[in-house]
């Protein structure tokens, strides 16, 4: 099938950010290219002020690097300006360059918005948006005193502090009253200016710029009240414009950036806009958190379309500045209709406030102590309704064992543009004795974003190193029979070739000669995974797949009919009813959905079986896979046949062999049923012609099939990958969060690991029943 052509322009965080969500949901689905105006590969701009004060290099904020593109069949053009685009021929036009696309996506971003004064081209003004403005400015600072910011925003701030941190002596004009006008109120405003200035910041408020002075180099600035100051270096950081240059005569709807609707579509048929340059809502944002949902949103329309929408995003402001922890959300100014609740600790230099209407808190602001930071985040989005008690309870500091990092489950994710969990925080904590957020985002990626969880990071790290915290015990024992671990009692399987229970306990020194519960089960199930072709023909009878019955422990046999898709058809019911009357079979269970008949005589097996006349399958406790086909014919009018067709494959290929633990795997004629159902396990929705794929109990986006085919093989390897990789007992979301999503997708989206794994599935069941044969 011909891949679509996607192109990309622009190479920032929006617009990869939808390229690595579109590779997670289908990575056959675009041929795909990529065309960045800078020379480089992806980096994280926001981490430019962190580089400017000396934090870290330009080299660690690189998010992929080259060979991720190479590595992913992704075709970049870098130090590329897109001069044109031409919708309705579908090309998009470069200075020495024609890209033809299907499908276009605008990640353009936003300039430096500049001032229109006089002086504003001297040598000596600069913008901070790029890896290039960042090394000018590390270079330019080495050969002058003073800087000048103009602008007391976040960004202005946070460059102020770098530039101070080389030890230059700095200025900030804001045209507002207070710093972070936006985002504070004037007693969280002064409480920071105060402890900037100690720092050794001079600020300058209520300052209109009127020329920037100098002859061909910046000498100073001055304002339209007549005062003037000297300075060598002004940094411009009034805020940005999205950049939306590319849609003149285009017929594009813009207003102040490139108007879309809630799947990112803009006003022309496949071309999208995400990002700094797209306006949602007549609101346009410039922070990471929104332009990465939005980029997830539109990954999912690309690969399955409306799918997912966007909605708009509760901005949040959470910094630390000159070791001064801010945060701000929602609303901060207050009217009539506002009540607010604060206090003050001017010996502590803390500052926290919430503003509250009709019993809901709408914004909130804290300075200093910002613990319940994400208790206010969860209270506002989800618009609770609190009591005078628990709003005043939301401005107490929290106890070390009771923060929000503390009480998250472990399984809870904390860095969601990276799917983090906790306890996969906790895991590398522990085991790699990590002490700083650093390290742990070098070892799991936490943090490594948008930055917004990194607050919560340090939290749980300080938990983790604190009394309160309690060292997971971790069982290494793979039963109270011996001390080896389950790892090493697979090896030693595999090396000293065991093939029997009774060997392994005996050669690796089993305290237990008998064993006991645990290790027999386990034994057995490594034993039938490692040796396929060795099974215990004598506790089977199976001649071919509908004359097949198990022994049970007291000599007579089990027969389980086959009933794909737990659908059962009038005449098997007729069928199974006649049987059962006429051989006086009482012993009947129903287990796991399946119809179990038990305790028939041996000398009854075959007869029995040619009676039935339908597939049977051997009973494998512990292990049965559970196939259910989900329809409401009182809401849908699906057509369950197909299902039942794609259900039997999987079924024929994965009933005969065991799993490390029960799975449950639900088909979905549409998205009505899989809404209706609870979520467990394996679910696969069929919307359409396209097979959406989900695992786990959070119920996670696992791939997007585009046929029949596809999904049934995805699924095949998905099971024999799970096979191959769990231990014992482990259900197949505890699975997923050990072994980590993404991991899992990289593995199967590899065309060759998965035909591996296919391979080794169909290899092992044909080996299974072959054995199984009495010949």
């Amino acid at each position: 099938m011909t891949k679509e052509k996607l192109v990309l322009i622009g190479n920032g965080m929006a617009g990869m950010r939808c390229i690595e969500y579109i590779l997670q949901l289908d990575a056959t689905k675009y041929d795909i290219t990529i065309i960045g105006e800078e020379p480089y590969s992806n980096y994280n701009r926001i981490m430019l002020s962190s580089v400017l004060q000396g934090k870290t290099t330009l080299n660690d904020i690189i998010i992929h690097p080259f060979e991720w593109y190479e590595k992913n069949n992704i075709t970049l053009y870098t130090n590329e300006k897109v001069t044109q685009i031409m919708p309705s021929e579908k090309i998009v036009k470069t200075t020495d360059k024609d890209f033809v696309y299907d499908r276009l996506i605008l990640a353009t971003g936003s300039h430096p918005f500049m001032l229109p004064i006089h002086g504003i081209d001297k040598k000596g003004v600069y913008t901070f948006r790029t890896i290039d403005d960042c090394n000018a400015l590390l270079q330019k600072t080495k050969e002058i005193k003073t800087a000048t910011v103009i602008g007391g925003g976040i960004l202005g701030i946070e460059a102020a502090r770098g530039l101070l941190d080389l030890g230059l002596e700095v200025n900030i004009v804001h045209l507002a009253d207070r710093v972070m006008n936006h985002q504070l109120d004037n007693l969280a405003a002064e409480m920071l200016q105060h402890t900037l200035a100690k720092k050794g910041m001079q600020f300058f408020l209520n300052k209109k710029t009127k020329e920037i002075i100098g002859n061909d180099y910046v000498e100073g600035i001055l304002f339209d009240d007549g005062t003037k100051i000297l300075t060598d270096l002004v940094l411009m950081a009034v805020g940005v414009r999205p950049n939306i240059d590319l849609t003149k005569d285009t017929k594009l709807q813009t207003n102040r950036g490139i108007v879309v609707n809630d799947y990112m579509e803009t006003s022309l048929p496949n071309i999208y806009a995400i990002g700094e340059c797209a306006e949602h809502n007549n609101k346009v944002y410039g922070l990471v958190k929104p332009v990465y949902e939005q980029a997830k949103v539109l990954a999912h329309h690309l690969c399955n379309p409306r799918s997912l929408a966007y909605s708009g995003t509760l901005l949040t402001t959470q910094l630390k500045i000159s070791d001064v922890e801010v945060f701000s959300i929602g609303q901060i100014e207050t009217d009539l209709d506002t009540k607010i609740i604060a206090t003050i600790d001017q010996t502590s230099h803390t500052y926290k406030k919430i503003v509250c209407k009709d019993d809901k808190i709408i914004g909130a602001i804290l300075i200093g102590e910002i613990s319940q930071s994400n208790p206010l985040i969860d209270a506002i989005k989800k618009q609770k309704f609190l009591s005078d008690k628990e709003k005043k309870d939301l401005l107490l500091p929290v106890n070390l064992q009771n923060s929000y990092a503390a009480c998250l489950k472990n399984d809870e994710y904390i860095c969601t543009c990276n799917n983090v969990t906790k306890g996969t925080i906790i895991d590398n904590v522990v085991e790699h004795q990590l002490r700083t957020v650093q390290e742990i985002k070098k070892c799991t990626k936490a943090s490594s974003a948008c930055g917004g969880c990194k607050p919560v990071v340090e939290d749980l790290l300080t938990y983790i190193h604190s009394d309160y915290f309690v060292k997971p015990i971790v069982t290494k024992n793979f039963c109270p029979c011996t001390t080896l671990s389950e790892e090493e009692i697979v090896r030693q399987i595999q090396d000293k070739q065991l093939t029997t229970i009774h060997q392994i306990r005996k050669a690796l020194r089993f305290k237990q000669v008998d064993g006991c519960a645990t290790c027999k089960k386990a034994l057995s199930y490594y034993l039938d995974m490692i040796y396929p072709d060795q099974i215990n023909t004598k506790t089977i009878f199976y001649i071919n797949e509908k004359i097949n019955a198990s022994k049970q422990q007291n000599g007579k046999y089990t027969i389980i009919p086959k009933i794909y898709g737990n659908v059962v058809r009038s005449s098997n019911l007729q069928n199974i009813l006649s049987t059962l009357q006429a051989f006086q079979i009482s012993d009947v269970t129903i287990q796991h959905n399946k119809l179990i008949l038990q305790n028939i005589e041996e000398n009854d097996v075959l007869a029995i079986c040619e009676t039935l006349q339908m597939p049977l399958i051997p009973y494998v406790t512990n292990m049965l896979l559970t196939v259910h086909i989900a329809t409401n014919p009182f809401q849908c009018t699906c057509d369950s046949n197909e299902l039942i067709t794609f259900v039997t494959f999987i079924e024929k290929h994965l009933s005969t062999l065991p799993l490390p633990h029960i799975v449950d795997l639900r088909v979905h004629c549409c998205g009505t049923t899989f809404q209706e159902t609870q979520k467990n396990d394996v679910h696969i929705v069929q919307q359409q012609d396209v097979f959406e794929m989900y695992v786990g109990k959070d119920t996670q986006l696992l791939s997007i099939a585009n046929n029949q085919k596809d999904a049934q093989k995805f699924i095949l390897s998905l099971f024999q990958y799970y096979r191959q990789t769990a231990n014992y007992d482990e259900n197949i979301h505890d699975w997923i969060i050990r072994m980590g999503i993404v991991h899992v997708r990289e593995i199967l989206f590899n065309t060759e690991m998965q035909n591996l794994l296919l391979a080794s599935l169909i290899s092992e069941r044909n080996k299974r029943k072959w054995s199984t044969c009495l010949i």
